[in-house]
């Protein structure tokens, strides 16, 4: 690619190998200069989603789930989200994933019906996923 542009390239890839019937797995780039703190992005999240029920932030260090993955979600009205920081390409690779049949246009009408007439906005939507934990 360097040779084909006659400048530097940086070449960033997501691949995705997931066994999935139904759910939506989205992964985001975005491309900073200078310095990025894992703490930073924390924080940033957190003060976008802080009190919102059905945010779940995903960021393990170990195990199967360590990144969201639409299948944990299958069944509920969340959404999950994590990121990376990929220091060589200077990006965070933030991920998300919900349950399209859920937190899709159904899921969502629910919630903001609710919110619009004074209900509990997780009244009725606040199943558990079915992925056994």
């Amino acid at each position: 690619m360097s040779g084909l542009s006659g400048s530097k390239v940086t070449v960033s890839m997501s691949a995705h190998a997931i066994n999935q019937v139904r759910g939506i797995l989205s992964t985001c780039h975005v491309f900073y200069e200078g310095e990025v703190q894992n703490s930073n992005v924390w924080k940033m999240y957190r003060s976008l989603y802080n009190g919102q029920p059905f945010i779940r932030m995903v960021k393990d260090k170990q195990g199967p789930f360590r990144l969201p993955d639409p299948k944990v979600v299958v069944g509920s009205n969340f959404c999950d989200i994590g990121f990376e920081i990929d220091e060589r390409a200077h990006r965070i690779v933030a991920l998300g994933a919900i349950d399209n049949l859920l937190k899709g246009a159904a899921g969502n009408a629910v919630q903001v019906m609710n919110l619009m007439l004074g209900f509990d906005e997780k009244q009725g939507i606040a199943a558990a996923p079915l992925h056994p934990v």
